[in-house]
């Protein structure tokens, strides 16, 4: 019976040693991955910011052959591309100041 109350409060002993050890660690990880998302964002929104130059350009080109070939619905494709470009920056502003 005594050998039983042994192992019981050694086993006790070891499961309370590795739940203290993996709560540290956990905590440990969840702080380092937090911090490694958040080092994302600064290259992320830049990247967001040229995508948005991208396309900005690429819709001035296709409202340009339009308004010049004389079609109609100039303004409508102006419109969409313009607000497109607006989105993409104030998506990734937007998300920036929320997650950081």
């Amino acid at each position: 019976m005594e050998k039983q109350v042994k192992k019981v409060v050694l086993v006790v002993a070891v499961l309370s040693t590795i739940s203290a050890v993996a709560q540290g660690n956990g905590t440990a990880g969840i702080t380092e991955a937090t911090q490694m998302v958040t080092s994302y964002f600064d290259p992320a929104t830049q990247l967001i910011y040229a995508i948005g130059a991208v396309v900005g350009l690429i819709g001035g080109v296709k409202v340009y052959n339009k308004f010049s070939s004389g079609d109609p619905d100039t303004s409508k494709t102006a419109a969409s591309w313009f607000g497109a470009c607006i989105f993409l920056i104030v998506a990734a502003t937007v998300l920036r100041s929320f997650f950081l």
